[in-house]
């Protein structure tokens, strides 16, 4: 079986000129396999918003109202926004600077022949550049632009938990519809029975234990009601939040029944695909901005050179005379660290080991990321197989109800095993829609761990088997 080395490849911190610092692997190789260990759900795989699939108007109209209006997510928004204009702060340094002064002044001075007194003019342009000789403002500017990478992939990350949030809620809705329609049509059986059993009881047929028992399996049935309309309530007033909306809004819609479990990507993931992720994205990026850091903290630590220049025209006018004129100035400023009690180089060690953090996380997600597309690849699995042992346990207990209400009618037994099996009934059938509802989800999650097939490519995380440059992953076989 094939195997592939992944491997972080650091970024070059500029073309040409001298450098203080060369970006390296911080990593150690890791090993991952060409495919997925637990194989997909067979289907076809859906190409555009994985929400799509479940065929709901309500449910398309909620995700997009969350990805519209979340708050959080325009947080994110914000934030890209503040990094964006942060990265413009940083880039603006690498260029030279001009600035315009001017001066009016009155002056009155005392002399040896009285009191002299004048007006004084002065303007002048002032401009100023740092030649970048250790490559530290390159270096600031290029761990500014990987941010606004970071703060992209960050709000990308969002919109996919977003959207698997807003569905997971929306179908715990519909469940929790479907499971007080149950419980209501089971309270109206139950109640059914308790008035036969009762006029059976006062006409002398059944046991008066036969009523306590009908009534029993009655207050039982009603006493789980309050439950499931606390979890409708719940995941009613979580769907308004997700959307931008206060709790008491409703926005969930009215659907009671849960929709069929969509098609999933084809059998035999290959790993490739966690590059879609866009969190892992952002951890690389997150790599690439320590190590730019440390470039500059390096090269923090050695001299640096400006160059500066005026140009203006001044006027003084006094009562003895005036003096009128241009001047102008060019000087060249080296300022080199000396004596600083260690900051500079305590400085270049914590950003390392800032780098050395951001590697390890980058890591760790990456793991993780395997980790739980096998857990969503065993879930899809294990949850059809629990729908459809359910199912199965769903038509036996119908067929012991019936038989047991046949064998009370004839009178050849009690109550008590219609009690048993319409208990058994109820919850078989409260099961079957709870492992379906799980059933969806996993689906979700599966969606939602794969990097959701709607997001956009352009953050990718590229692979290849060429030496590898800015923002790619090297595949060694």
């Amino acid at each position: 079986m094939r195997r592939r080395v992944v491997a972080l490849a650091m970024a070059a911190l500029a073309a040409g000129g001298c450098t203080a610092h060369h970006a390296a692997s911080p990593l150690e190789p890791l090993v991952l396999p060409d495919a997925f260990h637990e194989a997909a759900p067979p289907g076809r795989g859906e190409v555009g918003p994985w929400w799509h699939a479940f065929g709901d108007p309500d449910l398309d109209r909620l995700v997009e109202a969350a990805l519209a209006h979340n708050q959080e997510i325009a947080a994110a928004t914000a934030n890209l926004e503040a990094a964006e204009a942060a990265a413009v702060v940083a880039g603006a340094t690498l260029r030279p600077t001009l600035s315009g002064n001017g001066q009016v002044s009155r002056v009155s001075r005392p002399g040896f022949f009285g009191t002299d007194t004048g007006t004084s003019y002065n303007l002048s342009l002032a401009a100023g550049y740092e030649i970048d000789l250790w490559h530290r403002l390159r270096s600031t500017r290029e761990a500014a632009r990987e941010a606004v990478e970071v703060s992209r992939d960050d709000l990308a990350t969002l919109r996919i938990t977003t959207a698997a949030q807003v569905a997971d809620l929306y179908l715990l809705a519909v469940e929790a519809r479907a499971q007080l329609a149950l419980l209501d049509r089971t309270i109206a059986s139950f109640a059914e029975s308790e008035h036969t059993v009762e006029a059976r009881y006062r006409s002398g047929i059944a046991a008066a234990l036969d009523l306590y028992q009908a009534r029993q399996a009655l207050a039982a049935a009603r006493a789980r009601r309050p439950a499931v309309a606390r979890a409708l309530a719940q995941a009613t007033h979580g769907l308004a939040v997700l959307v931008g909306e206060t709790p008491e809004v409703g926005v969930a819609g009215g659907r009671a029944t849960l929709p069929e479990p969509p098609p999933t990507s084809p059998a035999g993931l290959p790993a490739d695909l966690l590059t879609h992720r866009p969190d892992l994205a952002a951890a690389l990026a997150r790599v690439r901005v320590a190590d730019a850091r440390v470039a500059a903290a390096v090269a923090a630590r050695l001299p640096s050179l400006r160059l500066t220049a005026d140009l203006g025209r001044s006027s003084t006018a006094f009562s003895s005379g005036a003096i009128v004129g241009r001047f102008w100035d060019i000087a060249a400023g080296l300022t080199a660290p000396l004596i600083d009690g260690g900051r500079l180089r305590a400085e270049a060690h914590q950003r390392k080991a800032e780098r050395e953090a951001a590697a390890a996380t980058f890591r760790a997600t990456l793991l993780r990321a395997l980790q739980e597309v096998e857990d969503a690849l065993t879930a899809n699995a294990t949850g059809e197989q629990a729908v459809a042992r359910t199912k199965e346990g769903v038509a036996a207990t119908a067929a012991t109800l019936r038989a047991a209400e046949e064998g009370y009618r004839q009178g050849v037994s009690d109550y008590l095993p219609i009690l048993t099996a319409e208990q058994a009934h109820l919850t078989t059938e409260s099961d079957l829609l709870a492992a379906r509802r799980r059933l969806l989800a996993d689906r979700i999650t599966l969606a939602r761990v794969l990097g959701g097939v709607w997001a956009p490519p352009a953050r990718e995380i590229e692979t290849t088997t060429a030496p590898t440059g800015r923002g790619k992953v090297e595949v060694v076989r």
